[in-house]
């Protein structure tokens, strides 16, 4: 856990003192993610680097763990805090093997073991040891860099990590490719992390809470759901950005907002019993078709039902897209735009129908946290709208 209790920064100019940090008082719990965002000059990079003293604090106090840092010696405070910064500062004529064992030398590991440290590390942020441990930065692309940094950060498996825009220099597919494997790190090592982002949509992927600053002042500090769904004023609200609501769809998943398949038909039935089930369950315009392994394949419409005979087999549709329980709402929209579906089967981990998910679940899901006073209508079954 880091708390932060107080802590301001007062810079000496000519033109006078300037403050930019003003009394900031916020607490990361152990194992979450906090992503501090905020213009330029708004105190967010002078927070991070007061707490591991890379800027001096005027006053005010950081607490890791529960231990008040501010008699700690400033090596051992340092060397008990990863640190990853966006020019990666790997050391050029180091292997780099070299680089990720840096910290564990000083800290008097034996060579066995930080040797298997920077192997156990680099497969861990997907880079294969036996092509990469004695290579030089330099013949690393940037992507490859900054998986290095990031591992060398972890290298003596400090509790805290400090990450100061750490992907904002990378191209945009190399940086969601590290993202997504920073995160599935994260969810097996579970530390407590500060991390400077100018990019919300970054910090909506990646954060468990968001701070967002202004002239050295701590303005909200929230989950990312609460902070797109209820900007604490305008300035937050504007710097969020006016499809704050699309950028909700990320933090939703299928699972939360799919219903019951409720009743489905398989090849063999007829489409009277298709029509039968449909009326019975009040799905207005179709229903699903699955195999004998409960997997959908396909949909029959109501339409046909009512005006043609034979079997489901013979007369369905197939689909277009199908929705995993674990898939994000921004991709489940995405999938409904470009198919033009209003709604979409759901499967699990076995292909096997769960539910279902439509434009109007997914449009009344959102609508919810909205509102006021909590009293929303319940959804009516979504085929009976799909």
């Amino acid at each position: 856990m880091i708390t932060i209790d107080n802590l301001t920064k007062i810079f000496e100019t000519p033109n006078g003192p300037v403050t930019a940090a003003d009394h900031i008082q916020m607490e990361v719990p152990e194992g979450e993610i906090c992503v501090l965002l905020g213009p330029s000059g708004c105190g967010k990079t002078t927070t991070l680097k007061m707490i591991n003293r890379i800027i001096p604090s005027t006053s005010g106090r950081v607490l890791i763990g529960g231990e008040d840092t501010t008699g700690m010696n400033t090596v051992d405070l340092r060397r008990n805090i990863g640190y990853v910064i966006q020019q990666i500062g790997l050391f050029p004529n180091m292997t780099i093997e070299e680089n990720i064992a840096i910290v564990p030398k000083l800290l008097g590991w034996d060579a066995a073991k930080y040797k298997a440290r920077a192997k156990e590390l680099l497969e861990m942020v997907a880079l294969d040891p036996s092509v990469f441990l004695k290579r030089y930065p330099k013949e690393l692309s940037g992507g490859q860099q900054q998986r290095v940094g990031v591992a060398r950060a972890l290298a003596a498996d400090p509790p805290v990590m400090l990450m100061d825009e750490p992907f904002g220099a990378i191209d945009p597919i190399n940086r969601e490719v590290i993202q997504d494997e920073f995160l599935k790190m994260q969810q097996e090592l579970k530390k407590t992390i500060m991390f400077v982002s100018h990019d919300i949509d970054e910090a909506v992927k990646m954060a468990d809470r968001i701070a967002i600053f202004r002239d050295g002042k701590l303005v909200q500090y929230d989950t990312p759901d609460d902070l797109l769904a209820h900007p604490k004023d305008k300035f937050v609200e504007n710097f969020v950005g006016d499809d704050r609501a699309l950028k909700r769809l990320r933090l939703a998943k299928v699972s939360q907002v799919m219903e019951s398949p409720g009743s489905y038909v398989t090849e063999r039935d007829n489409l009277s019993t298709a029509l039968h089930r449909m009326e019975e369950h009040g799905y207005y315009h179709a229903i699903p078709l699955v195999n004998a392994q409960r997997q959908p394949i396909g949909y029959v419409s109501k339409g046909v039902a009512k005006t043609t005979g034979g079997t489901c087999g013979e007369h369905y549709f197939g689909l277009k897209a199908i929705a995993h329980v674990n898939d994000d709402l921004r991709k489940i929209a995405s999938l409904m735009f470009t198919h033009d579906q209003t709604w979409l089967p759901c499967v699990d981990d076995n292909g096997v129908l769960v539910g279902y998910i439509s434009q109007r679940g997914i449009t009344h899901y959102l609508g919810a946290t909205y509102h006021r006073d909590g009293g929303v209508a319940p959804l009516e079954p979504m085929l009976q709208q799909a």
